[in-house]
Order: C-alpha cells, then sequence, then structure tokens
C-alpha cells in the first residue's frame, strides 16, 4: 500500500490551496481516508476524514467552514481544497488510510492510531 501527496507550497495568508493523495495497493472505496497535518515542536492533529463511499466527512473545527475534503474512486484519489488560509494553517500534511473496512465516520477517525498507512507530508507554509 502506498500514499503519495501532493500540492503543498507558499501562499498567503487569505489564499488557497489543493492537497492531493493518491492510493495505490487497497480497495480504495472500502476505505476512510484522512488527512492530518504536524506543525514544527506540536503533536499530529486531525484536519478531516471522508469515508469509503465518499457520502460521509468529519472536519476539524479548527478549518470547519474553510477547508473541504472529497474524494474520486475512479481515481484513487482524496483531496483537501484549503481555502481562506492563515497562518497557524502551516504544518506538513499527512494523508492515511484507515485500517478499518468500511467505517462509518464518528469521532473515532479522529486518533492516529486508526490509521496503519501514512503518505510521506506536504509541507503547506502560509505567510502572513
Amino acid at each position: 500500500v502506498q500514499l503519495q501527496a501532493s500540492g503543498g507550497g507558499l501562499v498567503q495568508a487569505g489564499g488557497s490551496l489543493s492537497l492531493s493523495c493518491a492510493v495505490s495497493g487497497r480497495t480504495f472505496s472500502s476505505y476512510a481516508v484522512a488527512w492530518f497535518r504536524q506543525a514544527p515542536g506540536k503533536a499530529r492533529e486531525f484536519v478531516a476524514a471522508i469515508s469509503g463511499s465518499g457520502d460521509s466527512t468529519l472536519h476539524a473545527d479548527s478549518v470547519k467552514g474553510r477547508f473541504a475534503i472529497s474524494r474520486d474512486n475512479a481515481k484513487n484519489t482524496v483531496y483537501l481544497q484549503m481555502n481562506s488560509l492563515k497562518p497557524e494553517d502551516t504544518a506538513v500534511y499527512y494523508c492515511a488510510l484507515d485500517r478499518a473496512f468500511l467505517r462509518f465516520i464518528t469521532a473515532q477517525v479522529m486518533g492516529v492510531y486508526e490509521y496503519d498507512y501514512w503518505g510521506q507530508g506536504t509541507l503547506v507554509t502560509v505567510s502572513s
């Protein structure tokens, strides 16, 4: 199983970026995928998750209304559209594949231990 995250970069506050995560090696549509982020000196934190079918999502309060997770099962890819970016959004963003088959999205998906495969991370830097 491999996850390849891309799309990070440098953007000014108020700007937008779109991240992608290409997944291979597992029946993609049967597993939820999440985005996490980790800022320097801080713990990895949950950003958003989406169910295998794409009909259920969960976003962290800190990004609700600004970020949107989506997926295209035909392309085995999950996206994170990030709008109205703030300097505090600066972090390395990781995508992660759920360890549970056909999980229903609940608050449990916010835990890092619910995922058994991780992408390499992509850096997002938001300047003020």
